[in-house]
């Protein structure tokens, strides 16, 4: 059980790494997300890793705020986060977000995200 919760902690912790600034715009991504990386994005597009890593590159820093994290267990090696994230704008824009993490070897990696816009 400790494992579980050391792992749902670990998982939690990558995300919001993957909401700051200084992560968004270094290796840590590279390492974090898996070379199979697909995402459906909010505007509808799908985005490969390399695809991601050159948007967060070139991205303008945003504050990002995190909230109502789930951990559900799919099997062993794979695990569904879901959140919400308020982006701090004028207007904010708040969206639901859904991760699956698989572990590879000793190491978990993002496989698959998806972020869906909540209409305002």
């Amino acid at each position: 059980m400790d494992d579980q919760l050391s792992l749902e902690q670990s998982l939690v912790q990558w995300e919001l790494d993957l909401l700051q600034p200084e992560i968004r715009h270094s290796d840590a991504v590279a390492r974090l997300l898996a070379d199979d990386f697909i995402e459906f994005g909010s505007s509808g597009r799908v985005f490969t890793k390399a695809d991601i890593i050159a948007l967060l590159q070139a991205e303008s820093p945003l504050k990002l705020a995190a909230s109502q994290f789930e951990t559900r267990m799919l099997a062993a090696d794979v695990a569904l986060l879901t959140y919400r994230v308020r982006r701090c704008s004028q207007p904010p824009v708040l969206s639901l977000r859904s991760s699956l993490w698989q572990k590879r070897g000793e190491t978990w990696q993002m496989v698959f995200h998806q972020g869906t816009l909540i209409p305002g």
